[in-house]
């Protein structure tokens, strides 16, 4: 892939012509940057002011009822004539009634993620819509290229949020999976940087999906306490738990300690299920409260240090990306 041409305002973003690859082209969008479905963070305004930027934008359904879908959605086609999409995670209950929503409203990408891509790919694809699954594993990978998927999303262990169980890194997962596929990929888990962009290209990736970066933004719809907590956060201060559920990524809070005060007698899933069953992720990421909620974020917070308008985070990341230059041997 070429180099982005360098600019040095946001107003120039949206001068500059088409870079192709893979993934610009199977989306139709200016640059490879997927920004990630995320759980009470990707409401309609932070999925347009991403598209509006040259990316794709994807609404997060898994946080919202179908008619708060349909709102989301109907109010990104107002915001923007770039296209967008809808992230669907497979497990999640009223699923077909998800999809009919997707089918109704003329959605054309919709990004999957949490179960069998086979088990809606080709109805979506049918009605002209361009999926893409998300996955942990190379062998999860092979899967989805035999289910028919358009492209694969490979996310390595240090994304927040729900996780691949193998806790295999991006560094290692990229190019082993770009080896076993012949679809267009994306790199997930730990970028937010546009030198972290550009090493993730040159292990294989035809593009990147960034989670993390996009949450502690201004359009993103997440309460403002848990934007400034991100930007606080050092290394070390997410870990990956919940396997004998879901594996998620979460800051060590006072939830967490709850959660680890339940393995230390037992490892009780019934006990796991009922502290979960609290809307715990909404009572952090949404109502903001830092110590009883579920705080989902990856590894990278550890270099977010401000909350940022979209237009600022795709400014920095294609300077970092022109910047970022291999050294000499």
């Amino acid at each position: 892939m070429s180099n982005f041409i360098d600019f040095n305002s946001a107003k120039k973003l949206h001068q500059m012509s088409d870079s192709k690859n893979k993934v610009t082209e199977l989306f139709n969008i200016k640059y490879p940057v997927i920004q990630a479905g995320m759980i009470w963070h990707s409401g309609w305004k932070l999925a347009s002011a991403v598209s509006n930027c040259g990316g794709l934008g994807l609404i997060g359904s898994a946080s919202m009822y179908p008619d708060i879908l349909r709102e989301n959605i109907q109010k990104c086609k107002r915001a923007t004539d770039q296209p967008f999409g809808v992230n669907v995670a497979l497990l999640y209950p009223n699923l077909d009634e998800i999809i009919q929503i997707i089918l109704e409203e003329g959605v054309k990408i919709d990004f999957t993620s949490a179960g069998n891509p086979k088990n809606y790919t080709e109805i979506l694809q049918k009605e002209g819509i361009k999926v893409a699954h998300v996955v942990s594993s190379t062998k999860f990978a092979v899967k989805c290229e035999d289910a028919g998927v358009d492209a694969i999303v490979a996310e390595g262990f240090e994304a927040g949020g729900h996780n691949g169980r193998d806790e295999t890194t991006t560094l290692c997962l990229i190019p082993n999976v770009k080896k076993h596929i012949s679809k267009p990929l994306i790199a997930a888990g730990g970028i937010a940087l546009g030198c972290q962009m550009k090493a993730a290209m040159i292990l294989g990736a035809d593009g990147v999906q960034i989670g993390s970066r996009f949450a502690a933004t201004t359009e993103a719809s997440a309460h403002e306490n848990w934007k400034k907590k991100i930007t606080e956060l050092n290394e070390g201060d997410t870990h990956l738990t919940l396997k004998e559920l879901a594996p998620v990524r979460m800051v060590k809070n006072k939830f967490f300690s709850e959660l680890e005060e339940i393995y230390n007698v037992g490892r009780n899933t019934e006990a796991l299920i009922t502290s979960l069953g609290r809307a715990r992720a909404k009572k952090g990421m949404f109502e903001g409260d830092m110590d009883e909620g579920e705080l989902e974020i990856g590894q990278v917070s550890a270099l977010i240090d401000e909350v940022l308008p979209v237009e600022k985070v795709f400014e920095n990341l294609l300077r970092e990306f022109n910047e970022a230059k291999m050294p000499e041997l």
